[in-house]
């Protein structure tokens, strides 16, 4: 167990606090500060352990599964508490977490296929919008909330254009399975 793997395993047990630290008035009216501090910092475990992976070639079959997979995790969870908030719209959160369960069967199929397929460039981009999406709205800063609208609708973008090249690049793992 190197230590980007022990990042990503770090993130997803950061996962509950910050869902319980959102959710209710456990720390009073701290409570979103603390919760966005948490999210901040699991997310900014995600751009450390890929760094020190690619870097010290620490890149591991585990890491290209269990990354991306701890980022949909967080995220998923983030959004899903926004809805209950009433910060975030639900169609928002459907087609964000739909891209995900696509993305999961392709992954699923391919190590079938023993192809391991890691995050693309376009994945990452949108992971990175969604998670500035998720900190704008707890942070619910009303003077720059067309900055946060902005930011939700590249997200939501993000995440169309990334499923559709990531369907295209990798459309010979389904073809595979015929």
């Amino acid at each position: 167990m190197n230590l980007p793997n022990k990042l990503t395993i770090f993130r997803v047990l950061l996962i509950p606090f910050f869902v319980v630290i959102l959710l209710t008035d456990f720390l009073g009216t701290y409570s979103n500060w603390i919760a966005l501090i948490i999210f901040v910092i699991a997310s900014l475990t995600d751009l450390l352990d890929g760094f020190i992976a690619r870097k010290y070639n620490l890149v591991t079959n585990f890491g290209k599964f269990m990354d991306p997979l701890a980022d949909k995790l967080l995220v998923s969870s983030a959004m899903i508490c926004l809805i209950e908030t009433g910060q975030l719209a639900a169609w928002v959160v459907l087609i964000i977490i739909a891209r995900e369960f696509i993305i999961s069967g392709f992954r699923l199929v391919a190590s079938d296929n023993g192809v391991v397929i890691a995050a693309g460039k376009l994945g990452k981009y949108k992971t990175v919008f969604q998670m500035i999406m998720v900190c704008l709205l707890i942070a619910d800063i009303e003077q720059i909330n067309i900055v946060t609208q902005s930011v939700t609708w590249i997200a939501v973008i993000l995440t169309i254009v990334s499923l559709v090249d990531y369907v295209v690049k990798n459309a010979s793992v389904m073809k595979e399975q015929k």
